[in-house]
């Protein structure tokens, strides 16, 4: 069996009329790709790229809009009230649930949280610490291992999540 010890490479990229086609030996290619990044033309696609994404980014938020889908904050106040969730700490642990599993967030930092409460219209909390705190004491919230901020990359246990079942059967 014959083996062909040169590697072919090929990088073509192309953004508006901007066109990058690089093809050769894989370390050419590379050397040639680093020169181009360092120059006028890559920074043009990025910035044009970048462009684009914020106006898709942009129309789409106007097209939920006009669709009538609700914005993060209607939405979040609505699972607070369709499932009677009263209490302070129980609406921390809402607020985390629907950062993580509904929106996808991955860090939830205080800040984001109270972001959240704003953009709903609801009473933040005012010792949101202290709530988190007994969230983590009642075994509804855990930190994975190898994380330093707890309350930033705190999830749900099973018993959080059936908490919250109980509630929003109530």
């Amino acid at each position: 069996m014959e083996t062909n010890e040169s590697k072919d490479a090929r990088i073509y990229i192309r953004v508006g009329d901007i066109e990058i086609d690089i093809s050769g030996e894989q370390r050419e290619v590379d050397a040639h790709l680093m020169k181009i990044m360092e120059g006028e033309e890559w920074s043009t696609a990025l910035t044009k790229i970048r462009s684009k994404r914020e106006s898709a980014i942009a129309a789409a938020i106007e097209a939920a809009k006009k669709s009538g889908l609700p914005d993060r904050g209607s939405a979040f106040k609505s699972l607070i009230e369709n499932c009677n969730i009263i209490k302070k700490p129980d609406r921390v642990l809402a607020a985390i649930h629907y950062l993580k599993d509904v929106e996808g967030v991955d860090d939830v930092p205080p800040r984001v949280i109270m972001d959240l409460f704003k953009d709903s219209g609801l009473e933040p909390p005012k010792n949101l610490s202290l709530y988190l705190n007994r969230l983590f004491e009642k075994n509804y919230l855990i930190i994975p291992k190898g994380s330093s901020n707890k309350n930033k990359h705190a999830n749900l246990t099973l018993e959080g999540r059936a908490h919250l079942d109980k509630l929003s059967k109530k």
